[in-house]
């Protein structure tokens, strides 16, 4: 496919910062950072680790990196992003970022550490500080463009705090913690065994990612889904956030550290705006009670929560101002099936063609560089 430099396309001054995109470290990149003496255990802990990927919800989420678009992009083919040497290659992403004219791209690894690392019978702690020097490796081409999120599994709390410190004084900018603690036999957020965690990362400034995507709370509905893609359970996994909406806000977590800042990665927006409705509604008129908040629930959101979203033209149309501008963040989701590269300028331009500037400005990169503390 011939590609030309989208940054003489629209708007080709615009800084894009693309919040949500994706990259390949692979399990030999791991152990290249591991101690031989723990390879054995990690390996054990990956085969385990691949056979509960073949069921369920899992084997939906890796069945849809190979579906075709049926849109304009058609042409690219099933899974042709996936293919390019930029999804493994540092380098080659930078090339591919300036093709589609993307300044940053904050990166999260397509493996979770924290769904097999906690495994190992030996040597968890010493495979995820090499899983996340992996990360580092890979961000090391260009520390100021590519942003990768270091994840912090949340087993061992004294273990997450040092990581989180170790993650700080190497110059790293983002965190990715689990989306459901309960998915791994652990108390949810508003539980005190966190605070420990939660007050180290107000401390370095870094924000919390919590990536949607795989959700085995939703295994049985995949089971019962008799659509050939699992299409009932994909459309309700972004929903399912509005759970841990509620675990961090109406619990009370984000009052007790308000210097937290969340970011929900492809969570979806219309259906915010309803929630943010709902859980006010819920205070004001229907008299529910939640003794740790001060304010109203949509205060700790807006104050606390960021989303990325790639393409919802409707939604920043109609409800940008409900959910908050400040707290929208666009994303390419390279190399997704649904991503916009390497066309984002003109999707961005299409997308925000009746936005005002400046609110323009905020969700393509201004939200972006605050949130990651990011240079100009």
């Amino acid at each position: 496919m011939t590609v030309v430099d989208a940054r003489e396309g629209p708007m080709s001054n615009e800084r894009l910062i693309s919040a949500d995109s994706h990259v390949a470290i692979t399990h030999e990149q791991v152990r290249a950072h591991l101690a031989r003496a723990f390879h054995s255990d990690y390996d054990d802990a990956v085969a385990a680790f691949s056979q509960r990927m073949a069921r369920g919800t899992a084997a939906a989420n890796q069945a849809g990196k190979t579906m075709r678009r049926s849109d304009s992009n058609a042409h690219i083919g099933a899974n042709a992003v996936f293919k390019r040497p930029g999804y493994r290659d540092p380098r080659e992403r930078l090339t591919d970022m300036d093709l589609d004219g993307v300044d940053v791209e904050v990166l999260y690894s397509e493996v979770s550490a924290f769904r097999y690392i906690p495994d190992l019978k030996t040597g968890a702690g010493e495979a995820t500080r090499a899983f996340n020097d992996a990360l580092d490796e890979f961000a090391s081409a260009d520390r100021a463009r590519l942003c990768v999120s270091y994840q912090i599994p949340i087993h061992d709390i004294d273990f997450a705090v040092a990581e989180v410190r170790r993650t700080a004084e190497r110059g790293g900018k983002s965190l990715q913690l689990p989306v459901f603690p309960p998915e791994f036999g652990l108390p949810d957020y508003y539980d005190e065994r966190y605070d420990r965690l939660f007050s180290a990362i107000e401390e370095t400034d870094l924000p919390v990612c919590c990536h949607i995507g795989l959700n085995t709370s939703l295994d049985d509905l995949s089971r019962r889904d008799p659509t050939p893609q699992k299409g009932v359970m994909v459309a309700m996994t972004p929903l399912t956030t509005g759970e841990a909406f509620g675990m961090w806000i109406l619990t009370g977590v984000l009052a007790r550290h308000p210097r937290l800042k969340l970011v929900f990665v492809e969570p979806g927006l219309a259906w915010v705006a309803w929630w943010l409705h709902v859980v006010d509604d819920m205070v004001l008129r229907q008299g529910y009670e939640f003794p740790g908040l001060i304010e109203l629930p949509s205060f700790y959101f807006h104050q606390n929560v960021h989303l990325t979203f790639i393409e919802e033209d409707f939604s920043l149309d109609l409800l940008r101002d409900r959910i908050g501008v400040k707290n929208i963040m666009w994303s390419s989701d390279y190399p997704h099936p649904v991503t916009s590269w390497p066309h984002s300028r003109q999707v961005v331009e299409t997308q925000f063609h009746s936005i005002p500037p400046d609110e323009r400005e905020l969700i393509v990169s201004e939200n972006a560089k605050r949130v990651w503390n990011l240079s100009d």
